[in-house]
């Protein structure tokens, strides 16, 4: 049997060969022995594996005696929210993202409903590698109480940052592609509070996947042409668990993830300036914004809990992921697809733009992303040849190596998990862009 994947922020793998109900379970047992005092609430996406490891997780929760606050099937954004609302000591959201069918897996929250950062995450990955747990006896058991709705908290958070009634008013038709994950259960409640004619499209939380999980536009392509032949204003597409939104304009065309967090940006700012943050692989359309507004930008290390870490750091108004991830503190520091989708409506309504025209007003870049075959060790001794022969304007090695010019930027990311780098380069075109990684390709391997 192969071991999951596992990182500081949990883990993921195949039900059977690499993740089982007894992993799962020694997981969340090592959790408990790490996490503060009180109880854990557990969620679930809609993948069919999803009951089966719950009902292990549950049961080392209560082994570890603690009450276990079971959401059912949640987004994990809804998750984060109800975290802080029951005061819980964290949670277990089991989902796979967007990988495929036969993936599960587990994403740990602190107490303060958002996902796991590095220190405590470390400690419970040091916990779980030295088999690290405290079983209860009968008389110190926990409980499982199921929460019978535990999106409402949820809903009032994502409501309060919107224009409820303006947005009512602009009678939007939307299309709603939650292609049978944990979406479809608040996306609907949501879209009815904003007066909105939604047509539903993987409204089942089955995890019966209609296309790819991935919100990208070669999986929507029989979802985005809908928009247009519908004639509706505007299409949101989700993942799984819920954290990412991508969105189709009212053509028909998928205007790609990088462009979700910053028009949320771009309706923040409208109503309250302040520092921005993204990651070192995002869209640079970010900072463009932040320099618009006079605010300040910021760039993390890859990965959520490293932008919601420098969101902290710097009291940031918004931050977010280019893969359609926003994060607005004032709902919780975590990605979120609701946020998104009730954002980009005020963000309509105020400015009585529609989605093409919002993103006609963006700078016009090309983002395109590649790998190749290459050791950490290799990339890192290639650092000052890059540097040199590609004449660039700064160089950072906070992650990878991410390589600037005046308006273009290209970064160099080895995998923790095989010899490969990632390669993602953002240049006015999609021919400077390719040429660009070429062209860094070409100085390694001379």
């Amino acid at each position: 049997m192969a071991e999951p994947i596992i990182s500081i922020s949990g883990l993921r793998g195949i039900i059977g060969p690499e993740l089982t109900p007894v992993v799962a379970s020694q997981f969340a047992a090592t959790f408990c022995t790490q996490a503060p005092s009180g109880p854990i609430a557990v969620a679930r996406d809609g993948r069919v594996s999803g009951p089966m490891l719950a009902d292990a997780i549950a049961a080392a929760i209560v082994g570890h005696g603690r009450d276990c606050l079971d959401l059912g099937i949640a987004s994990t954004p809804t998750v984060g929210a109800y975290v802080r609302h029951a005061k819980a000591a964290g949670a277990i959201q089991i989902s796979a993202s967007h990988n495929p069918p036969p993936y599960n897996g587990m994403k740990l929250f602190s107490a303060e409903g958002r996902v796991l950062p590095s220190e405590p995450g470390n400690r419970v990955l040091q916990a779980y590698r030295s088999g690290q747990t405290d079983w209860k006896g009968v008389d110190s058991l926990g409980q499982r109480n199921r929460i019978d709705d535990p999106h409402e908290c949820h809903l009032r958070l994502v409501l309060a940052t919107v224009d409820v009634e303006a947005i009512r008013k602009g009678r939007f038709r939307v299309l709603l592609d939650s292609n049978h994950g944990a979406g479809s259960i608040l996306g609907q409640r949501l879209l009815a509070e904003l007066g909105c004619e939604t047509l539903l499209i993987g409204g089942a939380p089955d995890g019966k996947f209609s296309h790819p999980p991935e919100p990208l536009a070669e999986n929507l392509v029989t979802v985005s042409p809908r928009v247009a032949t519908e004639k509706l204003d505007i299409g949101f597409c989700q993942d799984p668990d819920a954290d990412r939104l991508a969105i189709i304009d009212e053509n028909g065309h998928f205007i790609g993830e990088e462009f979700t967090a910053v028009l949320c940006m771009m309706r923040a700012l409208m109503l309250k300036p302040g520092p921005l943050v993204t990651n070192c692989a995002s869209s640079s359309m970010s900072q463009w914004l932040a320099d618009q507004h006079q605010v300040p930008f910021f760039r993390s290390k890859v990965g959520e809990a490293n932008v919601v870490d420098k969101m902290m750091e710097c009291n940031a108004a918004y931050g977010g992921e280019g893969s359609g991830g926003p994060i607005d503190p004032r709902v919780g520091f975590i990605r979120d697809s609701f946020v998104g989708i009730a954002q980009v409506l005020d963000l309509m309504v105020a400015t009585k733009k529609s989605v093409h025209q919002l993103v006609s007003m963006l700078p016009k870049l090309a983002m395109i992303k590649d790998k190749m075959v290459l050791s950490k060790e290799v990339l890192n001794a290639s650092i000052a040849k890059l540097s040199d022969q590609l004449q660039a304007t700064s160089v950072s090695t906070e992650d990878g190596i991410r390589l600037d010019w005046s308006d273009s930027w290209l970064l160099l990311r080895g995998s923790n998990t095989e010899p490969i780098v990632r390669l993602i380069a953002e240049t006015p075109s999609d021919a400077q862009s390719k040429d660009l990684i070429e062209r860094a390709k070409r100085v390694i391997a001379s």
